[in-house]
């Protein structure tokens, strides 16, 4: 574990012959080629636009491990020597595409430009540290080739993906977030802010306590969240609504079902009643307009249409609980 983070082991790229950097620079094409076809893979269902740019960027990855092996095998023989982008010290890293999923198109179109600029930079480097001519041309070429992918992925763009798509798969990927996290979380977040308010004011109001409050706080938020989160993971599956992975929906809703409740059952860790009960109320207050905001940014309600639903409703959840607690 050590050596991997230290770089222990690994070889310095001064230390490479020649034929070592061109079998770098072989494993690297071949490499890169399998990330693309893995974006093409991720993106074809939901962006069959963008995933043409990345299926003929892997296709301009293979050419040149090609042309690479072509040249290796005039120079060199058969034999290509096994050199990785890990073997060598300070060599730049390529994430697996699980870890940038979800793919986003802003996102692998930016990944994919980040890629072919630090191959260029990488072979740029590499050149102006030999003295030997052929090693020089070689490393200049194979800059050459990765300043003409750096461009590839925007050339690519304007061919696949002009503007009338560009905006539509864009308004698509809003839409999967929309329906998959904002609309989930906003769920939880009126169910956790609003229907915890009657049992935990009329909890507060009845004992005059903060220690009793926040025991129901914390039962009614956690409760809720877990059955929000079931529920929503049991009530479909995304495949036909195209609302996205279950439990993705029901981790967000759960949680936010959770921090909804948690959010005025909290204060009441103050041992003193009402200045707990002050701060609950106003915790209260911005949760109202949080959810208000959020209803008119992402759901395209008008802003006092949702302020006048949320607010006017959880002011008589709240008034509700207040005179239970009191009767």
């Amino acid at each position: 574990m050590l050596s991997r983070v230290f770089g222990f082991g690994r070889r310095s790229f001064d230390t490479l012959s020649e034929q070592e950097v061109l079998a770098l620079a072989i494993s690297s094409e071949e490499d890169d080629g399998r990330i693309y076809r893995a974006y093409a893979d991720g993106l074809r269902e939901d962006f069959p636009q963008s995933a043409k740019i990345f299926e003929e960027m892997a296709a301009e990855e293979d050419g040149h491990r090609d042309a690479l092996i072509d040249m290796h095998r005039k120079r060199f023989g058969e034999r290509i020597p096994l050199i990785r982008r890990e073997h060598v010290r300070g060599y730049y890293q390529r994430k697996p595409d699980w870890l940038v999923r979800p793919l986003g198109i802003d996102r692998v179109r930016a990944q994919a430009e980040e890629m072919e600029r630090q191959a260029y930079n990488f072979y740029i480097t590499a050149a102006t540290r030999t003295t030997d001519a052929a090693t020089r041309k070689l490393l200049d070429r194979l800059a050459v080739a990765e300043q003409s992918h750096e461009t590839l992925a925007h050339r690519l763009g304007l061919k696949h993906a002009p503007e009338a798509v560009r905006e539509a798969e864009t308004s698509t990927e809003r839409r999967q977030f929309i329906l998959t996290y904002v609309q989930p979380g906003l769920a939880g977040l009126m169910d956790g802010s609003v229907s915890t308010l009657a049992p935990i004011f009329a909890a507060a109001f009845a004992t005059h306590d903060s220690w009793q409050t926040l025991l129901v706080g914390l039962a009614a938020s956690v409760g809720a969240g877990i059955s929000m989160g079931f529920t929503e993971v049991a009530s479909d599956d995304g495949r036909l609504s195209g609302r996205g992975s279950p439990i993705k929906r029901g981790l967000t809703v759960g949680a936010m079902t959770a921090l909804g409740g948690l959010g005025h059952a909290l204060p009441y860790i103050i041992p003193h009643f009402w200045t707990a009960t002050g701060v609950a109320a106003a915790v209260v207050f911005v949760e109202l307009w949080a959810i208000a905001f959020i209803q008119n940014r992402y759901m395209d309600t008008p802003f006092w249409r949702a302020a006048l639903q949320v607010v006017a409703g959880g002011a008589l959840v709240f008034a509700a609980g207040v005179l239970i607690g009191n009767a």
